[in-house]
């Protein structure tokens, strides 16, 4: 498995429990406290670091998806630090297209490492 693989191996179940976590517990970052939303900011931009400095990779196929991932890791990371105390997204059509955005890239990463894997 190349470098995409191996980080679609972990960045996409990932995103499929988180999102199906956040859409089933969605009423618990209405109060969340701003040190939470700090601490989960922090947990995404590591993340992010991470994928991006071992895979930046900037070609048009299927690398570009994850590389895309970290740098979205990051940008919410550092958005999250810098205003914790931001209001969170509210249960609405918006916050769902969103968790369910967040899921197909999870399905798309995950097949795309384990379905390329067993060839």
């Amino acid at each position: 498995m190349d470098t995409s693989g191996h980080i679609a191996a972990v960045l996409g179940p990932t995103l499929i429990i988180v999102t199906i976590s956040e859409f089933l517990n969605l009423r618990i970052w209405t109060d969340v406290h701003p040190t939470v939303v700090y601490l989960n900011g922090l947990l995404f931009l590591i993340g992010g670091l991470v994928i991006i400095t071992t895979h930046n990779v900037w070609r048009l196929d299927f690398s570009l998806v994850v590389t895309l991932s970290g740098w979205l890791l990051v940008v919410a990371g550092t958005f999250r630090m810098l205003f914790p105390t931001a209001q969170q997204l509210a249960a609405g059509l918006g916050t769902y297209i969103v968790i369910a955005s967040l899921f197909v890239l999870g399905v798309v990463l995950a097949a795309y490492a384990f379905v390329k894997s067993s060839q």
